[in-house]
């Protein structure tokens, strides 16, 4: 009941930090782009969570422990500020662009980035169902075992794949063509990230270097 709680209430303040990052920049509420983006992005992750909350509330409480301030890794640190910098000044951007018309966006275009951004984050989420483990910091935890199967047979990070998807997704949604610059210092987060990720995951999770050798890509299947 208590995770349950944390979560609502993270919920309410994660959507006052959206509300703030897209209207604000976009100098009105007269903007369905925003307004649609916002729900995909609340119903992808209130949902889960909910189910989370009663079938596995300690792996819901691994995902809401994230933040700079979560890591124990210096260089994790600096990563999440990056990360969660990035992804604010590409919603900032993206409603900066629909305010300014620097990009010509059609409807389209924006709804496909919205199912992108709700597959992204659904896929983040299914991860974490089939890996209780599967925390928002990088952590090995006691009993801890390697999951191979799933979505994690496909590639090792499939959850930093979901947020691939979605970052490829905001931009179109909020109707910007420009934020979309944003995703190539994303992408070298992640990829920093993964890599020292792989390195505490095989000093401490047994059985990881095995598993490398089985599933050979870390982020994208045929490419890395």
């Amino acid at each position: 009941m208590k995770t349950a709680v944390q979560a609502v209430l993270t919920s309410i303040v994660g959507l006052a930090v959206f509300l703030l990052l897209v209207f604000l920049p976009a100098g009105t509420f007269d903007y369905w782009r925003g307004w649609t983006f916002i729900v995909v992005f609340a119903l992808a992750t209130m949902i889960p969570s909910v189910y989370l909350a009663a079938t596995n509330p300690a792996a819901l409480q691994r995902r809401m422990q994230a933040g700079p301030a979560a890591e124990s890794r210096p260089l994790q640190k600096i990563i999440i500020t990056f990360a969660f910098v990035s992804m604010a000044a590409m919603i900032v951007v993206s409603a900066l662009d629909y305010r300014f018309g620097w990009s010509a966006v059609p409807a389209a275009v924006s709804v496909v980035g919205d199912v992108l951004v709700g597959a992204g984050l659904l896929i983040a989420m299914i991860t974490t169902i089939q890996n209780g483990y599967a925390a928002a910091n990088i952590n090995v935890e006691s009993g801890q075992k390697v999951v191979s199967t799933g979505v994690y047979s496909v590639v090792r990070h499939p959850m930093y794949f979901g947020n691939v998807v979605m970052m490829i997704g905001v931009p179109l949604a909020l109707g910007s063509y420009w934020a979309l610059l944003f995703v190539i210092p994303g992408l070298a987060v992640l990829a920093t990230r993964i890599l020292d990720e792989e390195k505490a995951l095989g000093q401490d999770l047994d059985g990881y270097d095995e598993y490398t050798h089985k599933v050979h890509y870390r982020l994208v299947p045929g490419v890395w």
